[in-house]
């Protein structure tokens, strides 16, 4: 049995009913061309099949009356029902995006139970194109985009002729990296309290510092965007339980090919991307405001060698250029406020990052749980991040994975979280948004794609990068949603087809 830490622990005190605290991914598989018939049963069978199942699948809550709510402890259990935590779905014919995408939505809309251990994985069948499906999902209290992440990789395999491998829940979570018993020459008993104490002064002294320069930034204007400016917008107020999602797929040359033309990161095409998509948003379903919508954005604290699972991020905020019209300007706006954002991290003690993060969400999270949410100011309109996945082709026992998508979670104040991860050569955004607050969350997919094609036309002279990426479907209006059956075809929007998983 164990305490949750802090920064985990928060997310269990924020979830409810309206803003279920968990994270989740969709994965689309084609299946090998020797499948038998019974394939998928099998599959779903070789799921459910009794294992040893280690952390943090087998991860349970203990409610605890003598130390209360506010001290959650878990404790690991030996009978997971994977009866319960592994299930199946079919979509209705003809098993088109517009369906995944509509029962994906509500799958994520629905709360986990905190009864059993926090997760659960919907093998979907149904998937025209001999396709299907995996959607999982796992509370944030155990997990984070890059531990996710690193899971996948562990279970899935880079070799298409490899069978009988084990499901996502039988592989372990690793254990934190120990430090040497000598450090600097304070091993011994006296070691860890006075590096404790050196680290707890040099934590405080940059914190001073950093608090100090987000004073600053919020009245001047030096690039650096301080917490709890964001400007009220169409993506604040309070939510509903419900979700909606939409995703969009790019090759990954042609994003780093912008970065290269415009001399900035491939982080600031994102936040390009996603704040040029915004702004034609909200001019057509709100209003744009007059100052920029700014993102919070993690940033992995981990150590190479560190293999835990658990929450380990730091936070940074940049603006998103959303007020400015010329697209070069909205750019050069964006990319001058990650690199303030980044070197004010970056200048802090290593002690001190993990805290930082809670000095910029600690007020608002203090805020969520007295009932404040959507009403009290918050530190930034919506949360943007960027994952690194794996390099190369992955397969499941033959089948082929041909995307993956990742679902996030919301809280009050923050409608919409965009999400990519980076996977074989293409760029998956998961828009993961809150059913009653955002209606036609599939406009943002479209708007994202031709975004790109005009950042193309200005900084390269063309209209297209190269060939696009496996046929998705689109739907606007309520037309019908066009499918591939997953072969090339020409992309629409800047090199890339457009996806419209929304529910």
């Amino acid at each position: 049995m164990k305490q949750v830490p802090p920064l985990d622990a928060a997310w269990l005190a924020l979830e409810s009913r309206d803003t279920p605290m968990h994270v989740g991914g969709l994965f689309e598989f084609t299946l090998p061309d020797d499948a038998p018939p019974d394939y998928l049963r099998q599959e779903l069978e070789r799921m459910r099949e009794s294992h040893t199942i280690p952390p943090p699948w087998n991860l349970k809550l203990v409610e605890s009356p003598l130390l209360g709510p506010r001290v959650p402890l878990m404790r690991e259990i030996h009978d997971v029902d994977l009866e319960y935590h592994v299930r199946h779905s079919a979509l209705p014919h003809p098993g088109g995006q517009r369906e995944l995408g509509i029962l994906v939505s509500r799958l994520h809309s629905n709360q986990l139970d905190l009864h059993r251990p926090l997760w659960e994985v919907h093998l979907i069948e149904g998937l025209e194109g001999n396709r299907f499906a995996l959607y999982s999902k796992m509370h944030h209290s155990l997990i984070d985009g890059v531990s996710g992440m690193r899971l996948i990789m562990r279970a899935l395999s880079s070799d298409p002729t490899r069978r009988g491998m084990p499901a996502f829940w039988t592989v372990g979570a690793g254990e934190r990296p120990h430090p040497s018993a000598e450090h600097n020459g304070q091993g011994g008993p006296l070691g860890r309290p006075l590096r404790l104490a050196r680290g707890g002064a040099a934590a405080l002294s940059g914190l001073s510092r950093a608090a100090l320069d987000l004073a600053l930034a919020s009245v001047d204007d030096r690039g650096l965007q301080a917490p709890y400016r964001a400007p009220a917008s169409a993506l604040g107020g309070r939510l509903g339980g419900q979700r909606r999602f939409a995703t969009q797929q790019y090759p990954l040359s042609g994003m780093r090919a912008l970065a290269h033309a415009a001399a900035c990161t491939l982080n600031d095409i994102v936040l390009y991307l996603s704040g040029s998509a915004l702004r034609r948003y909200l001019s057509e379903h709100a209003r744009v405001p007059e100052r920029p919508l700014t993102a919070g954005i993690p940033v992995n604290l981990r150590e190479a060698k560190d293999q835990s699972m658990g929450t380990a991020i730091g936070m940074i905020v940049a603006e998103l250029g959303t007020n400015i019209a010329n697209p070069l300007e909205r750019l050069r706006a964006i990319t001058r406020s990650t690199l303030a954002a980044k070197n004010h991290l970056g200048g802090l003690p290593p002690e001190a990052r993990t805290l930082y993060t809670l000095l910029i969400n600690g007020p608002y999270i203090a805020g969520l749980m007295a009932g404040l949410g959507g009403r009290a100011p918050i530190p930034f309109n919506l949360g943007i991040s960027n994952v690194p996945g794996p390099a190369e082709p992955l397969y499941l026992n033959g089948s082929r994975l041909d995307a993956l998508f990742p679902l996030s979670l919301l809280v009050h104040g923050n409608a919409l979280n965009i999400t990519c991860v980076s996977y074989a050569g293409t760029l998956n955004f998961g828009f993961t948004g809150a059913r009653d607050t955002l209606p036609h969350l599939q406009r943002l997919a479209v708007y994202m794609g031709e975004a790109r094609e005009e950042l193309e036309r200005i900084l390269l002279g063309k209209g297209a990068l190269g060939k696009g990426t496996r046929g998705k479907g689109t739907r606007a209006k309520g037309g019908p949603a066009k499918r591939s059956s997953g072969k090339q075809q020409t992309p629409k929007h800047g090199g890339a087809t457009v996806s419209a998983h929304a529910g």
